[in-house]
């Protein structure tokens, strides 16, 4: 059994008052274009944009297709079962995890198949090139055939005794399947799951386990063949994937993934701070203590700025350049649950009662 560490488990008591909010400059307009109810979240939910849709789900295993420009469901299915992750998906097929560890795949609001995982994933699967890729909390990393659910291989290998119950890194870039596997970006073969490079991120620290925890949390920031990625609690770094080499790597606290643009990589640190890395080498551009202490999400690209939740449904829309307040958006007043997505030019955003929202620039 593998042994599992949640990120949020500190008491409420001890907590820290959440800096107070600064005032709504409203430099650019913003306007809500839509929004539904997709029901409660509190599963390690990934939204993804594929040209204008999205895929979103519930706890209760309710999986939706969305078109981003209107808000429609293009499809809906209700699988009956609650989910431990998702939701990954091409335009085309999706893929979920449940919590019995089965790795479902649909399409045009029908099942298309299913199969028993050896064990269970916190990671929305990869759907890409007619395949479906997992990767488990055991560390294993697994390839299915889209279309009949064959599994084609597996590969495994030993790893910290502790794992997070949150999202990982796992991307295509090119013809490479990359992942975090404990503290290392790995690039394999798609075709047989084989290693052809590995990066340290981070190394184990520490004189005990939840010390030594190096594990990569997603969602990973990508350029061409440039990934960034965020060691939990240790590190953010960039690494070019052509040649498996570390460009560079900063110390950095925090537990959510990273975004980035030509110039800066955008990382949230665990008590709220937003600092900017220079791309080029990693040397801090800029850090913002605004909003410190209001759990915020990873970042996300939306037009001229980077846009952050917080736990009070807020999305806050920065400067990329200097971190400057510029606007803000209100939702249903719970958590935005997971990294907004940009699909077109409507910025979708979930909260953890399963409000989803889409929001247009004037």
């Amino acid at each position: 059994m593998v042994g599992l560490v949640l990120v949020a488990c500190s008491s409420s008591s001890l907590k820290p008052q959440p800096a107070e909010l600064p005032a709504n400059p409203k430099l650019f307009s913003v306007r809500q274009a839509w929004s539904l109810d997709a029901g409660p979240v509190n599963f390690p939910l990934e939204m993804r944009a594929v040209g204008s849709s999205v895929a979103v789900a519930n706890a209760l295993g309710v999986v939706t297709m969305l078109d981003a420009r209107t808000g429609e469901k293009l499809w809906q299915l209700a699988l009956g079962t609650p989910l431990s992750a998702g939701v990954g998906h091409d335009g085309r097929k999706a893929a979920v995890i449940t919590r019995d560890n089965e790795l479902v795949v649909m399409a045009a609001g029908a099942e298309l198949w299913r199969q028993r995982l050896t064990a269970t994933s916190y990671t929305a699967p990869l759907v890409a090139g007619e395949r479906v890729f997992v990767l488990n909390a055991d560390r294993s990393v697994s390839a299915y055939d889209g279309l009949t659910g064959r599994r084609l291989w597996n590969q495994s290998r030993q790893g910290e005794p502790l794992i997070l119950r949150q999202s990982g890194v796992l991307l295509a870039v090119g013809d490479t399947l990359v992942v975090g596997l404990s503290g290392k970006l790995v690039g394999m073969n798609p075709m047989n799951g084989s290693a052809r490079w590995e990066v340290p991120l981070a190394s184990p620290r520490g004189t005990n386990d939840v010390e030594r925890l190096v594990d990569l949390v997603g969602p990973p920031a990508r350029i061409g063949n440039v990934v960034c990625a965020r060691a939990f609690q240790a590190a953010v770094a960039c690494v070019d994937t052509v040649r498996g080499a570390l460009l560079w790597t900063k110390p950095a606290n925090g537990a959510v993934g990273v975004q980035m643009d030509e110039s800066y990589v955008f990382a949230i640190e665990a008590d709220g701070t937003i600092q900017a890395f220079k791309r080029a080498d990693g040397e801090q551009a800029w850090n913002l203590q605004q909003f410190r202490w209001r759990q915020l999400s990873a970042p996300i690209l939306a037009g001229p700025s980077i846009v952050v939740g917080d736990d009070s449904g807020f999305l806050h829309f920065l400067s990329r350049e200097n971190g400057a307040v510029q606007n803000r958006m209100s939702t249903d007043g719970s958590a935005i649950a997971t990294q907004p997505v940009v699909a077109g030019n409507t910025l979708v955003a979930i909260t953890q009662r399963g409000g989803v929202y889409g929001f247009k620039p004037e």
